[in-house]
């Protein structure tokens, strides 16, 4: 009907127009307003899509320690120390808004002050993380790693508020099983060589690791909840994003700060030129596997926390999670791991699970902008009402 309505000719419209300005109040309650499309934000397509390109972050950890690398502190440095690359679009987003007339967009000192101590906290998640990639192929901690969207779920239902529908309570679930199917296995997908204690040591640091990442996830909403509403021209829901590159910037840090401490104590820098000498890929390559391993852990953690600030930390999970498939064809196209059952049926309850988050929030989405239409409709209903004679 839309579209007869706008092909229509000048005259028609005018008819039209004329019968529904005759059109009784009634009538107009009743009509239906139109259907509502759910669009997301572009600033959360984009972070989903920063996420997607950090898919290299895993396999690159992954093929340090394959190589002979044994630096934990080192490993976890990888997740956290890209963070000053974010500095010249800072100084330039910064300086343009200032140019316009913006002056009020560093970060408020409380905020900053959250983000170190989430920061220091999430050196610890990915310093558990290490330990358990260390242990486990890759494609088993991916998996394992899947399990923080429960726990981001339970935190954030218990800290920011989160609201269960059934397609994310269905996701939840799926999302819990499909690893705990993998730990049951035939063999697990153990590495040959190694012994089973091990294996289910790093299987439970990977454990862990979700655990930890998962409760890291609701704080940073809250905090940016809390702490980072602003007032006057720099006031935007969402945020800027330079507001977002600012936070994960403090929380880079801060998470560098740790690793450095931890690599002083375990004397990793005198150990580095050795390590190098002895990888087995070359020294050259040695080095080039560090510094895309912090590029592509950095365009990771930006994407998360773009997911954070502009949507939930509900659906950053959901995007953490999302890496699991590319994660396991990466692992078996370049490291030739095996693919058995049991991670294949981890993989369809996993994608099971996505499917039914994204399509929940899509119809949840829906119905919240089609009940605002509703109401602004009854209340220009009422207002034509009142202003009838």
């Amino acid at each position: 009907m839309a579209s007869i309505t706008a092909s229509a000719s000048p005259a028609m419209q005018e008819i039209s127009s004329k019968a529904a300005s005759t059109t009784s109040p009634d009538r107009a309650t009743t009509a239906a307003p139109a259907p509502v499309r759910y669009r997301p934000s572009p600033m959360v397509i984009f972070s989903a899509c920063l996420v997607l390109l950090g898919a290299g972050g895993p396999l690159l950890l992954r093929v340090y320690f394959v190589h002979g690398g044994e630096r934990l502190f080192l490993s976890t440095m990888l997740q956290l120390s890209g963070w000053p690359l974010l500095l010249p679009p800072i100084c330039v987003s910064l300086f343009r808004r200032r140019s316009q007339g913006v002056a009020n967009l560093l970060l408020p000192p409380r905020l900053a002050g959250a983000g170190a101590v989430l920061g220091a906290f999430y050196a610890i998640s990915c310093f558990v993380y290490s330990l358990g990639s260390q242990a486990l192929p890759l494609s088993t901690s991916s998996l394992l790693l899947a399990t923080q969207l429960a726990f981001t779920a339970v935190f954030a239902f218990l800290f920011a508020g989160l609201r269960f529908t059934p397609f994310s309570a269905n996701a939840v679930v799926l999302l819990t099983i499909g690893p705990a199917v993998l730990g049951v296995g035939p063999g697990s997908g153990k590495p040959a060589g190694e012994s089973s204690r091990t294996y289910w040591t790093g299987f439970c640091e990977a454990v862990a690791a979700a655990a930890l990442a998962g409760l890291v996830l609701p704080l940073v909403e809250v905090a940016m909840a809390r702490y980072g509403r602003r007032t006057g021209p720099a006031a935007r829901v969402p945020p800027p994003y330079v507001t977002v590159m600012q936070m994960q910037a403090v929380m880079g840090a801060a998470g560098t700060m740790v690793c450095l401490l931890g690599m002083a104590i375990k004397s990793d820098f005198q150990a580095l030129p050795n390590e190098a000498a002895t990888f087995g890929l070359g020294k050259t390559n040695y080095y080039l596997v560090l510094i895309w391993d912090a590029i592509s852990w950095q365009l990771l953690n930006l994407g998360i926390m773009g997911l954070i600030t502009c949507a939930s930390s509900l659906l950053a999970g959901i995007m953490i999670a999302v890496l699991l498939p590319l994660s396991q064809v990466l692992s078996v196209i370049f490291l030739h791991e095996k693919f058995d059952g049991p991670k294949g049926i981890a993989l369809v309850l996993c994608l099971w699970g996505f499917a039914s988050y994204l399509y929940g929030e899509k119809v949840q989405k829906k119905r919240e902008a089609q009940k605002i239409v509703e109401q602004q409709l009854a209340k220009k209903t009422e207002d034509l009402e009142s202003a009838a004679p």
